[in-house]
């Protein structure tokens, strides 16, 4: 299936392009929503945890959760270590999420649009194994 890749890589910019696009109503950026999908699906978290989850440096989580900080979006609560810092989504937080999970679903759905249930089923199922193909062959070097 040569130039699947390529595919794939075609799609992936104009969908985050359009993601910040739906997403700068609310004051976000698709890195800062990834950080919000995080609390909200896996509940307080370590900035470890979140740069873990994501294979991203902590300086690079630490930048996203001042700039949602100073939204009001998350907060810092304290931990049983204090150098340890917990990180969880406000009430403002949790309700921005909704919202903006609303309008992610709807724009989900129109790009869905003329393509038969079996094959959205099949690309549902084939991206998480993608990704573990993909963790084996790091693994390997």
């Amino acid at each position: 299936m040569e130039g699947y890749l390529q595919r794939f890589l075609t799609l992936y910019r104009p969908m985050i392009t359009r993601l910040n696009e739906l997403l700068a109503s609310y004051d976000i950026t698709y890195s800062l929503w990834m950080v919000m999908y995080h609390l909200k699906h896996r509940g307080a978290s370590t900035l470890v945890e979140i740069a873990s989850h994501y294979e991203v440096e902590k300086p690079t989580i630490t930048r996203r959760v001042q700039k949602l900080m100073e939204l009001g979006i998350v907060e810092q609560i304290s931990g049983k270590d204090k150098r340890e810092k917990i990180i969880q989504l406000t009430d403002s937080g949790f309700s921005i999420y909704n919202k903006v999970r609303k309008d992610i679903t709807a724009l989900e759905f129109r790009l869905m649009d003329n393509i038969p249930e079996q094959e959205r089923n099949i690309a549902y199922e084939i991206f998480p194994k993608i990704y573990n193909n993909l963790k084996q062959e790091r693994e390997l070097q």
